[in-house]
């Protein structure tokens, strides 16, 4: 990526294609991507995160503009909720609760479509939501443990027995992994455009070189957005054997990204109209007002509620 003047430019060996900087609000990069100095000071002046992917799809860091929005009061009572472990705990709670509604909710809706996934339902419906932010963790890994043991009764054509990260040993735990790198980043750019500090959370713990916050606004929004997007790609045949690769474990190749990587900003742009808003947003705008709910929570404006399903 280079700049001429006010503009942005993307090259390789085929082309010079121009980037309308004024319509963009991220961007991703796969593989080796360079980035000029002027490209980098146009991007950072426009406040346009780059999010960085290494060859195997994980997100590897994020260059991010230097914050557009300040509020010290809002950075402030971000720290006193942290801090706070009686307000920590509501918070963290409450991302619980939203976290279980809309997995059993994507659960009914393949049940409806004929799908034998009762006993994981009955199993998460189960879970108590409570406890200390360690608790709390534990609860919400036991729900997604059990969710995803369900992946096989809701698609057969990939197997999953259990999750596993680093690296993925199938063709299912790859597409999550791939499809969560991606809402993890599309989250951190959501909360560049509030007050919110990305590095301040309440679920997952602040650790050094991690935007923990993203954590916590992703496992929200993963259910309707990474599954739905995963088992529309594998049930339609869209994606198949081919589109993956063996080298550390399972990983998609470029073929099988391309093809995640346009249901996924379709799924982003997809409409839905809002209860309370009375307009239609995308989904990847329902990721920005859960920030701004976030917000009047800790400023005292109105106590915050988690993201849940109505449909």
């Amino acid at each position: 990526m280079v700049r001429k003047g006010n503009t942005l430019y993307f090259l390789n060996k085929d082309a010079k294609k121009p980037l309308p900087v004024e319509r963009i609000s991220e961007i991703y990069c796969y593989g080796k991507v360079s980035l000029r100095s002027g490209a980098s000071s146009l991007l950072m002046k426009k406040g346009i995160p780059v999010h960085f992917f290494n060859k195997y799809g994980y997100y590897e860091g994020s260059l991010y503009p230097r914050e557009q929005l300040n509020s010290g009061l809002v950075i402030v009572k971000q720290a006193e909720h942290y801090l706070d472990k009686e307000k920590r705990n509501y918070i963290a709670a409450e991302l619980v609760r939203g976290i279980k509604h809309n997995i059993l909710q994507t659960l009914k809706y393949y049940r409806k479509k004929g799908k034998p996934v009762d006993e994981y339902i009955e199993e998460i419906e189960s879970e108590e939501v409570e406890g200390s932010p360690q608790t709390l963790l534990s609860v919400e890994g036991r729900i997604w443990a059990t969710y995803y043991q369900s992946f096989s009764k809701i698609s057969r054509k990939f197997k999953m027995e259990k999750r596993e990260i680093r690296p993925p040993t199938n063709e299912m735990n790859a597409l999550i992994s791939f499809g969560n790198s991606l809402l993890y980043s599309t989250a951190l750019s959501e909360i560049y455009n509030t007050y919110l500090h990305p590095s301040i959370s309440y679920l997952h713990e602040p650790l050094e070189r991690r935007f923990s916050l993203s954590l916590d606004l992703a496992d929200l929004f993963k259910p309707i957005i990474v599954e739905r997007v995963i088992f529309k790609l594998v049930n339609n045949n869209m994606i198949s054997e081919r589109d993956f690769e063996r080298d550390v474990g399972v990983l998609l190749n470029d073929r099988g990204k391309r093809i995640f990587l346009q249901e996924y900003n379709k799924k982003l742009e997809t409409t839905l109209k809002h209860p309370t808003l009375n307009r239609r947003v995308s989904y990847k705008y329902l990721i920005r007002l859960e920030c701004y709910k976030l917000v009047k929570h800790l400023i005292g404006d109105k106590p915050y509620e988690s993201f849940k399903m109505w449909w």
